[in-house]
């Protein structure tokens, strides 16, 4: 039943060096001559939990999404909002619960700025720069501050921050036993019950989930996300309902 937890970082470990600028291009050439849609790629990035320069940038990737590309400015220093300040590098891409979401994986030692695009209905799409905090803000992986109340097949999760008070939002996933995403939500709150929409402020789960069942395995996966979109707060916890 554990294995939730061991998948998901072991996925998070796994980097190539991204150290070298070895960019093709900068973000302002590539969408020269395209149109283009801003803050419009769902996307955050964390550090690994063994390794700190280990950094997964996670996305979700609509349907009908094409040429994904990741950008990086040299360091931190750079403006964010300047195009020309980032360069295409490229970096292993690989699936997240069986590729409803996807994440690049580098390797830094440096914090730095990231975008995220991608090509649907003839446009490129843009996420927010991501500011990597690797050194600062490493990443904390508490499963210890997850509560969960499985009396019901609509089970109520509620969790409190770590060190970090800059949490602006939280990313809530519920997977099966097969690492499908189930339901993945956004709250304010730190607080989300299975499958209600009240407190709910985004929402990218695909129809109405399944209702949960009894004496099976499942995953709840945690993201307290900050105000540049960087990962607070990851936590994995495997359950059952009672």
């Amino acid at each position: 039943m554990y294995r939730f937890c061991s998948l998901l970082i072991a996925l998070l470990i796994m980097s190539c060096s991204t150290d070298a600028f070895n960019g093709l291009e900068t973000l302002d050439d590539t969408l020269s001559e395209n149109r283009i849609v801003l803050d419009n790629v769902i996307a955050c990035a964390a550090s690994g939990d063994a390794d700190k320069n280990a950094i997964s940038v996670f996305f979700y990737p609509r349907s009908g999404a094409t040429n994904i590309k990741y950008f990086e400015t040299e360091d931190a220093t750079f403006d964010k909002n300047d195009f020309d300040n980032y360069r295409q590098v490229i970096a292993p891409l690989s699936d997240v619960f069986n590729g409803y979401l996807k994440k690049f994986d580098i390797t830094s030692e440096v914090e730095k700025w990231v975008i995220v695009s991608f090509d649907e209905g003839g446009q490129t799409h843009l996420s927010n720069p991501i500011l990597l905090k690797q050194n600062t803000k490493p990443t904390e992986y508490l499963p210890q501050n997850i509560s969960i109340d499985t009396t019901s097949t609509m089970p109520n999760f509620s969790w409190k921050d770590g060190l970090y008070t800059d949490t602006k939002i939280y990313f809530q996933v519920i997977s099966d036993a097969n690492n499908n995403l189930l339901s993945g939500t956004y709250t304010f709150e730190k607080q989300f019950q299975y499958y209600s929409l009240d407190n709910v402020v985004l929402n990218i789960t695909n129809g109405t989930p399944e209702t949960l069942k009894t004496e099976t395995s499942y995953g709840f996966t945690l993201m307290g996300v900050s105000e540049d979109n960087w990962v607070n707060l990851f936590s994995v916890v495997p359950f059952e309902i009672e």
